[in-house]
């Protein structure tokens, strides 16, 4: 809900502050060039941070009898005005070491004056600048809220400069410039707010008083300004402003206002008359006129027209986020309460409706009732049959805004009848909670006694339109349910089928045994173990997949003989030499860990496939792999025990545990994996990794086994390492 919060009030903000940002943007734009444009003026002499008052002064004196004042501008531009010994008026820029005059000044920009007072006022006099002084106080707000936002998105403040996944061109950009220009916009925000306040009076900013005691003049020793102690201390740097004694009368005196306080100095003596301190009010109203404005640093005025600009683009992209988030929604043409296919969405941003819009159109094009919302409105579906889940991960692997409740709804309503599941994560390898919700969710589904697991749970990297397609046939085949994935969204190009010819085939004595066929691409092909190849037996859409172990050059497949079985029994008719079409299958998620931490390998039946790849193409001296198989018998072992064996010998595997359902002490692999919980704990502990392939049944026993273990020893889910890629997973 925290999260919720900030991110409402962002845009509320947003919403009702716009149009007067836009206008201050776009008159501050302006507006940043006045301070460059005057900066570029040749009024500046060159030895300006030499100069002390002990010599200008005098200097000026000397040259301009009738001189009353010395200022020095925000451009470091000393300038005089007084008289001449004609009587004549002098107003001019003047070099401070030889007291030349280098120019006059001119009369103020008419169209910097019509900005400025377009920016300060909206023309509206002191009611505009209320309003003016709102937006910039609500621009503080933004700027707050919107770290906020990216401190959550980028998991802390630690990482809040850390690399941006991208998601899409306003979202990305909005978030990349938005720290970027942060310092800026709120150093703009700040200053804005804070003049605002003390034009209005809301900041108590004291009178400087200089009171001299006249009676405490002292008319001796006499001195020469370019004596005077104070006069030797001051560089021209530090002054404003210098007024001049009118007379020679020792109670006519200098009066400097420099950057920090106001001295008078007796012009006969050079005693200090009076010092007054500057208030703090005064000082940060100085500094906010020259952080806010520029005017004393041209490279800083630069810095904030682009910090302008960005204010301009954060209102294009802000709002471009937003509505794409809202057209993410969708109207259902079915209610809740009629719907066969209920598919649920976590999304911060909006982009996962998307996809999951596509599957629930697929459904009602193929004549299904099916219906589409967020996973914080979950409840009882009387008629569902299949629950889709389909969820992004938000922050510290938090859930979406809008799955925030789905827990604690999961827990109140109990559906009437029994539910196939499936689960697909969307996130990026890019972040170290990758899809840690998703992970999480289908734990907690799996939890409950109605929810019956279709698939094991899939994640999409990057909104991968080939990945998330991979998912979406699998699940239409086991749904039974006829999808054309044929929106812009999900559509890929269909592969080239390639050609794989039989090297080797074991033999069965009959239907549910297994056997090991071993296929070689005729073409180059590049793959690895826990890939897979996907054949089409009747040469129609009917698809079937088979994990891979790359033994060698060779593809070896581990099938269960299945009587009626397309696949099987279509793979298992093949002879030495015949050849076959298919597609290998990148299967990211699930190769083997590059890391030197140990390694468990969990299977059951055929699931053994990938890992005997996997092992045979370890080196020895970098391998710390341990396995551990369950069969219903010795029997079924014995057709791996040979290369098992082999590679034990090689020190390609560390240790080998084998459990058998039908035999002995009728053990299943969990049991194992219990037996030995002091070691799995050390190994997720310490980096390790757990791979688990095979039924889906075994899955959840094991999920739910490691689950106790992680929590009791490690003090977290098993949801916290599926996210860090430590549990890896590849079950049907």
């Amino acid at each position: 809900m925290t999260i919720s919060v900030w991110r409402y009030s962002h845009l509320a903000l947003a919403v009702s502050s716009f149009i007067l940002l836009t206008l201050a943007s776009v008159t501050g734009i302006l507006l940043s060039f006045q301070p460059i444009s005057e900066k570029i003026r040749p009024f500046r002499a060159d030895s300006f941070n030499e100069a002390r008052l002990s010599q200008t002064l005098p200097l000026l004196r000397k040259q301009y009898a009738g001189i009353s004042e010395l200022t020095v501008d925000a451009n470091q531009f000393v300038q005089i005005k007084g008289s001449d010994d004609n009587g004549k008026q002098i107003l001019a820029y003047i070099d401070p070491q030889t007291g030349k005059i280098l120019g006059t000044p001119e009369a103020k920009s008419a169209f910097f004056e019509w900005v400025t007072a377009l920016h300060r006022s909206l023309f509206l006099h002191e009611a505009g600048r209320f309003f003016v002084g709102i937006a910039a106080f609500l621009l503080l707000l933004i700027t707050i809220s919107g770290t906020i936002l990216i401190i959550q998105r980028q998991r802390g403040v630690k990482r809040f400069f850390t690399r941006i996944i991208r998601d899409n061109f306003a979202q990305y950009y909005h978030v990349v410039l938005g720290r970027l220009s942060l310092i800026p916009i709120f150093i703009l925000a700040l200053s804005g707010t804070y003049l605002s306040l003390e034009r209005f009076g809301l900041v108590e900013t004291e009178q400087i008083m200089s009171d001299v005691d006249f009676d405490k003049i002292r008319t001796s020793p006499e001195k020469n300004a370019s004596d005077f102690e104070i006069f030797k201390k001051i560089n021209l740097a530090e002054v404003r402003s210098v007024e001049f004694p009118f007379s020679e009368d020792s109670e006519d005196y200098y009066t400097l206002k420099l950057k920090d306080r106001e001295l008078t100095v007796n012009q006969i003596t050079g005693d200090i008359l009076t010092e007054v301190k500057y208030p703090s009010a005064a000082l940060l109203t100085e500094l906010s006129l020259d952080l806010h404005t520029g005017r004393t640093n041209a490279i800083w005025a630069i810095i904030l027209a682009i910090a302008s600009a960005n204010i301009l683009f954060f209102i294009y992209s802000g709002f471009t986020i937003t509505f794409k988030r809202r057209a993410g929604r969708v109207k259902n043409k079915y209610t809740a309460e009629n719907s066969e296919f209920i598919i649920l969405v976590g999304s911060e941003n909006g982009a996962t409706f998307g996809f999951a819009n596509a599957i629930r159109q697929q459904l009602i094009a193929a004549g299904r009732s099916a219906y589409l919302t967020e996973l914080n409105n979950y409840s009882v579906f009387p008629k569902a049959s299949h629950i889709v889940v389909m969820t992004a991960t938000y922050g510290l692997g938090n859930p979406p805004t809008n799955a925030v409740r789905f827990g604690s709804m999961l827990e109140k309503h109990a559906q009437p009848n029994p539910v196939r599941f499936s689960v697909v994560g969307f996130g990026s390898h890019g972040y170290p909670d990758y899809c840690k919700f998703a992970f999480e969710v289908d734990h907690i589904l799996a939890k409950q006694n109605w929810a019956v697991p279709m698939l094991e749970i899939h994640t999409v990297n990057d909104k991968s339109p080939d990945e998330f397609d991979e998912w979406a046939n699998t699940w239409a085949q086991h749904a039974e349910v006829p999808l054309t994935l044929a929106t812009g969204l999900i559509q890929t190009p269909p592969e080239k089928a390639r050609a794989f010819t039989v090297i080797d085939k074991t033999v069965v004595s009959g239907p549910g045994e297994s056997f090991l066929i071993r296929l070689r691409p005729k073409q180059r092909a590049k793959f690895t173990s826990g890939d897979l190849l996907s054949i089409y037996p009747a040469n129609d859409h009917r698809e079937r997949q088979y994990s891979i172990g790359k033994v060698g050059k060779d593809i070896q497949l581990s099938v269960k003989l299945h009587e009626n079985g397309l696949g099987s029994e279509y793979l298992y008719k093949l002879g030495t030499g015949d050849v076959i079409n298919g597609h290998i299958v990148n299967n990211q998620h699930f190769h083997f860990p590059e890391t030197t931490a140990p390694v468990i390998m969990v299977s059951n039946g055929t699931g053994i496939a990938p890992f005997l790849g996997m092992i045979d193409q370890q080196r020895a001296e970098n391998t710390d792999c341990h396995l551990y198989c369950g069969f219903r018998d010795q029997a079924s072992f014995a057709l791996y025990r040979d290369a098992i064996g082999q590679n034990t010998a090689d020190g390609k595997l560390a240790g080998l545990h084998v459990a058998y359902s039908r035999e002995a002490e009728k053990q299943h692999v969990k049991h194992l994996l219990s037996r030995d919980e002091a070691f799995v704990a050390e190994v997720l502990g310490n980096q390790g990794a757990i791979m688990l392939c095979g039924s889906l049944s075994m899955q959840n026993d094991v999920i739910a086994l490691l689950e106790g273990i992680c929590m009791t020893r490690l003090g977290k889910s098993v949801s916290y390492y599926q996210s860090r890629g430590q549990v890896l997973m590849d079950c049907y």
